[in-house]
């Protein structure tokens, strides 16, 4: 799968953190049970790269790692399975890494210049991020504008209160969200329930 296929799975790709490798596979399996097939695991903690292996076992789950900020936690993310790579930001070293790789690759944007340094590497699909303190669905608007071949996922300050009115805008094909998958020991029924209301957000 590309990045543009993985973005349209589902309307919302979970933004998970795991403290505890033993949380994984529980998190994972309700997640996708909900219907949010595309995990996205952060590289915010120490558990996280053998997380990714564990998800993987998940049958239907698509496991990618997130806060991805350099060559070398590409990877690593690539070593324990990533089958797509997010990142906070966009640069040439890292973006020419993910490329040469030919991971399926969401670099975070910020402002026009970002996305043009994505253009020029190829780039056109982007997570915009921190999509609420960035300026909000109004800021996105305004920088979708002048590049309509690109597409976004927001992400930062998304909620299930204000997920549908980012969905709503063309350009966006998904949104990330931590609201789905909160930090601790899962509680599988309510991260199922959560997970089936995020997927019907459009």
């Amino acid at each position: 799968m590309n990045i543009d296929a993985i973005m349209r799975v589902a309307p919302v790709i979970p933004v998970i953190v795991i403290d505890d490798v033993v949380h994984a596979i529980p998190l994972a399996e309700a997640l996708v049970a909900g219907g949010l097939r595309v995990l996205e695991v952060t590289l915010r903690t120490p558990a996280a790269l053998d997380a990714i292996r564990a998800m993987k076992q998940v049958p239907g789950a698509i496991v990618g790692a997130g806060t991805v900020t350099n060559p070398r936690e590409l990877d690593a993310a690539l070593e324990a399975g990533s089958e797509f790579i997010v990142s906070p930001g966009l640069t040439e070293p890292l973006g020419m890494a993910a490329i040469a790789a030919g991971v399926p690759f969401l670099p975070g944007i910020a402002n026009a210049g970002d996305i043009m340094r994505g253009l020029d590497l190829g780039l056109d699909r982007f997570k915009f991020f921190p999509a609420m303190a960035a300026g909000g669905l109004p800021a996105l608007k305004a920088l979708a504008a002048p590049f309509g071949q690109c597409r976004f996922c927001p992400t930062g300050g998304i909620s299930v209160d204000n997920a549908e009115e980012w969905l709503a805008f063309d350009p966006v094909l998904c949104v990330g969200g931590s609201w789905v998958s909160p930090n601790g020991a899962p509680d599988k029924p309510m991260i199922e329930a959560l997970a089936r209301e995020a997927f019907g957000l459009r």
